[in-house]
């Protein structure tokens, strides 16, 4: 058996060798620019660029896989000249044929084999998800200020792909207020300061009967036989001269 499997490895390692040199490995040999043929990558277009980024960084993981499969078959047939092929280098019992059949590269047996630990590395891309908006939203951290998630509810108020359908509230009915968190407070904390103000002076009174002010009235916190005597204008503001 310790023959076939040497037969094996030597055969692995020749088809990786001859894979990684004759295509100079993987074609990364050559520079960006001498692979487009072009003087200087930057009159290309950003989308044939990003083609070839693409490319280019599949290249370079083909290219470790192979270098770290080249390592262990190496490896494997140095231990097969010491004598230490076939013993877990963890506990030193001899690994089983059955794992050696399956994984000629085997260092250690199926209790002690370590790369069968579960990973905690997360990819960094994970820290923008999750929360929604990832570090750009405070919301949870009880913020008040201008944060990611606020600038994408600015750009999906003058409208996106979706429609009222497609909104998470399903009691939405109108394109004004789909995106997240339409209803929140733009500018100010309690409802009544949206429509009840002065002027610099603080003697002349407005009040704008807009959206928050019928729902503060519908909602039986007011009473419009309070306001101040006046006239509304064009504005649908409440004058009181």
């Amino acid at each position: 058996m310790l023959h076939e499997l040497r037969r094996r490895l030597l055969r692995d390692k020749s088809d990786l060798e001859k894979r990684v040199s004759g295509n100079d490995h993987y074609q990364l040999n050559e520079s960006m620019r001498d692979s487009l043929d072009e003087l200087s990558v930057n009159d290309n277009h950003p989308g044939d660029l990003g083609t070839e980024m693409f490319e280019r960084s599949k290249d370079r993981t083909l290219l470790e896989r192979d270098a770290y499969r080249l390592e262990r078959i190496e490896s494997a047939l140095e231990r097969m000249e010491t004598g230490e092929y076939g013993r877990c280098k963890e506990c030193g019992a001899f690994i089983s044929p059955e794992r050696l059949d399956a994984m000629p590269t085997a260092e250690y047996c199926v209790e002690h084999e370590p790369r069968q630990d579960t990973s905690k590395r997360r990819p960094v891309e994970e820290r923008f998800l999750q929360p929604p908006f990832g570090r750009t939203s405070m919301d949870e951290n009880d913020q008040t200020a201008f944060d990611g998630e606020d600038a994408w509810q600015i750009v999906a108020n003058w409208g996106n792909s979706n429609s009222p359908a497609m909104a998470e509230d399903n009691r939405v009915l109108d394109y004004d207020s789909i995106h997240i968190e339409a209803d929140e407070n733009e500018g100010f904390v309690e409802p009544i300061e949206s429509f009840l103000a002065t002027d610099i002076t603080g003697r002349r009174v407005s009040v704008v009967r807009n959206r928050e002010y019928r729902r503060y009235m519908n909602a039986g916190e007011g009473y419009s036989l309070l306001e101040p005597d006046g006239y509304y204008d064009e504005n649908d503001s409440f004058n009181t001269d």
